[in-house]
């Protein structure tokens, strides 16, 4: 297991421990994992962003305090809240990570995943690189508005 997905464990399971939020310090966890600091920022910057159903409040000095919270809604509310926060762009290992995130919660279903997954591949988006990833996002987003 990667030092990341430690942490990433670690973190959830502290989550799960706290109904509301958990609040840590960046420095703490980093002499707690023997890290450097910006490891806790790469984990929490790309395991806990709200499009994975997470909310961080980060507080820069004095260790780097950082207070996530998990997103708990109703299947239509948690879609609504990543459509939203999807933005104009999304790269297809972001829709990876985000299939990923819905099987785990039970969002999507098995075959819903597989529709999403090749209607936002690059093989159907045989686009210049441009507009490639703008027009993933809004494939995507029309689709979740959809799911029912």
């Amino acid at each position: 297991m990667r030092m990341s997905d430690i942490i990433e464990e670690f973190i959830k399971e502290l989550l799960e421990e706290n109904d509301e939020y958990v609040e840590i310090k960046r420095n703490e966890l980093a002499e707690h994992f023997h890290c450097v600091p910006s490891q806790i920022n790469y984990v929490i910057s790309t395991r806990f962003k709200p499009s994975q159903g997470y909310y961080v409040e980060s507080k820069r000095g004095g260790g780097g305090n950082i207070k996530i919270r998990k997103i708990n809604n109703e299947k239509s509310d948690y879609l609504m809240y990543i459509i939203n926060n999807i933005g104009k762009e999304i790269t297809s290992n972001d829709v990876d990570i985000l299939l990923s995130d819905f099987l785990t919660y039970n969002i999507i279903s098995e075959k819903e995943a597989k529709l999403l997954k090749v209607a936002t591949s690059d093989n159907v988006l045989k686009l210049d690189s441009k507009i490639k990833d703008e027009v993933r996002a809004r494939i995507l987003k029309n689709m979740l508005l959809n799911l029912e």
